[in-house]
């Protein structure tokens, strides 16, 4: 049983874990030597997953914030040359944002800097613990339910959270 007390020292742990992942991505990426922001970085994840080039508004919806937020997020990777806008083919006034090839090249490294972040921040876990970790963050991410218990495999291939797009059931 929980108490108050007790559900807020995991709020506390959860919060300062929050900070420590994004501590430890923000210098990974600088180490990667990209001079891509974090909010950058989301972008081209989520710019990645899309099957077409989207609009404008569209990423604002996925990424949960307001357009003009991604207006400087675009124009900072359009002068990065990562990302490009683009007439959309069939109504001239759209405008759609698509990778470049060094936008791919990019996301390639920035997926390295990610899994070095993970592995530093996962280090002190046995294989057993980072199975129970995974199964409690899906249940926590809304995962449904945990298709595995601790020491065995999962079954079959569970839906890749934290996808931009994916958390809330969008495709682009």
């Amino acid at each position: 049983m929980t108490t108050p007390d007790s559900d807020s020292l995991l709020a506390e742990q959860l919060l300062r874990l929050t900070r420590r992942v994004h501590r430890i991505q923000r210098r990974h990426l600088q180490q990667s030597g990209l001079g891509v922001t974090p909010a950058q970085a989301r972008l081209l994840r989520t710019l990645a997953h899309c099957d077409s080039p989207p609009r404008m508004a569209d990423l604002a919806a996925w990424l949960e914030v307001v357009p003009r937020a991604v207006t400087t997020l675009v124009d900072g990777l359009e002068a990065s040359g990562l990302a490009r806008r683009a007439p959309d083919p069939v109504n001239r006034r759209v405008i759609r944002i698509e990778l470049t090839e060094d936008g791919r090249k990019a996301l390639r490294e920035l997926r390295g800097a990610r899994v070095s972040a993970a592995e530093e921040i996962l280090d002190p876990l046995t294989t057993l613990e980072r199975e129970v970790l995974s199964g409690l963050l899906d249940a926590l991410v809304g995962g449904g339910a945990v298709d595995h218990e601790p020491g065995r495999e999962p079954q079959g291939e569970p839906e890749r959270q934290g996808e931009p797009g994916r958390e809330r059931g969008h495709t682009c």
